[in-house]
């Protein structure tokens, strides 16, 4: 059984418990996804037999779903370059999957299928999440146990230029991924915000010298079961004979001052369209100004010109202009005579 110390005092005849010092944190520090989305040197893993990549492809896939703007680019950039397509060596799924592999990881590789004369007679897309390469120039598609293995003349590997290595491809918005960080990081702190009752957090004061241990207990345990939805809920606290300020809630912090949260928004959502290159007006933008956003019609024809162009004909020169690949098997779209004629 455990003893209480006891004090004693002022005129030594009595002895009372002596209190102790309690302090309660509420909540824990929430992970943000900042591991895996910077650059790393690109390496040779003996033990798994493949390069290491340049960023780690799990952040770049979880970030789609992390910011809005971001997410919807994505989806939009690779609708526009869907919407030409006509048939060919690769359904729709198939090319939709590549395409939004290839925007989103930098890189994509189509393998050839062969009959048993060795004939190319389809194609199909490698998932880029787990595509990896090796020494040998061979491809490694991870999964649990042991890789598929493709050989090199079996794979026709497309990737964005990154002038640090030239292994894997780096997509075009690296520059922006911090800003849809930021941009997602505020939302959460503004619903956390609201959601703890619009305040920061606090210190729950407690001074009077009145307090049982029981009741601090009992304080403690209704403040934990206050939290998360319905957190809204009202503590009596009855001290007999208490002091005024015996429990005072001290915030820690409050943003209804200043509040930065709509700046934030706004110049971290720019950031990422300039990383894109994606025009306001297409991204769902509303208009800050009397001028507004511009013809929408306009910008889509330029975007089409300079960003959704290039990425259809990267795919009809990589697998039309292959010796191995029947005319039959080639991608098809319905693109302009002249780059100048885009429409």
């Amino acid at each position: 059984m455990t003893k209480k110390k006891y004090t004693r005092t002022r005129d030594n005849r009595k002895a009372t418990p002596a209190k102790k010092m309690s302090v309660l944190r509420f909540g824990k520090p929430e992970p943000i996804l900042t591991t895996g989305t910077d650059y790393a040197d690109v390496w040779y893993d003996s033990e798994a037999n493949h390069y290491t990549l340049p960023i780690d492809r799990l952040a770049l896939a979880q970030l789609i779903n992390l910011n809005g703007q971001h997410g919807g680019i994505i989806h939009a950039r690779k609708n526009m370059v869907m919407a030409d397509y006509t048939g060919g060596g690769l359904t729709r799924d198939e090319l939709e999957a590549a395409t939004f592999d290839f925007i989103t990881f930098g890189d994509v590789g189509f393998v050839k299928i062969r009959n048993g004369w060795g004939d190319v007679v389809a194609l199909e897309p490698l998932p880029g999440l787990y595509t990896r390469r090796r020494k040998s120039g061979e491809f490694a598609v991870l999964q649990q146990g042991e890789p598929i293995i493709y050989a090199p003349e079996d794979v026709i590997f497309l990737r964005m230029y990154d002038p640090q290595q030239h292994i894997y491809g780096l997509p075009d918005y690296i520059g922006g991924i911090h800003s849809a960080l930021l941009n997602s990081e505020a939302v959460i702190f503004r619903r956390r915000y609201y959601h703890n009752g619009a305040h920061t957090g606090g210190i729950l004061y407690t001074s009077d010298p009145s307090m049982t241990d029981e009741l601090e207990e009992e304080i403690e345990r209704q403040l934990r079961d206050s939290k998360g939805i319905g957190n809204f809920s009202t503590i009596l606290v009855n001290i007999p004979n208490g002091q005024k300020d015996g429990v005072q809630f001290i915030q820690m912090g409050d943003i209804s001052a200043k509040d930065e949260f709509a700046s934030v928004k706004n110049i971290s959502a720019q950031d990422v369209l300039n990383a894109h290159r994606f025009p306001a007006g297409l991204a769902g933008q509303i208009a800050q100004n009397a001028a507004g956003l511009g013809d929408p019609e306009k910008a889509e024809r330029i975007y089409k010109k300079n960003e959704v162009l290039p990425v259809q004909r990267r795919f009809m020169d990589a697998i039309n202009n292959d010796p191995e690949i029947p005319p039959n098997l080639h991608l098809n779209f319905t693109l302009p005579q002249q780059t100048g004629d885009a429409a």
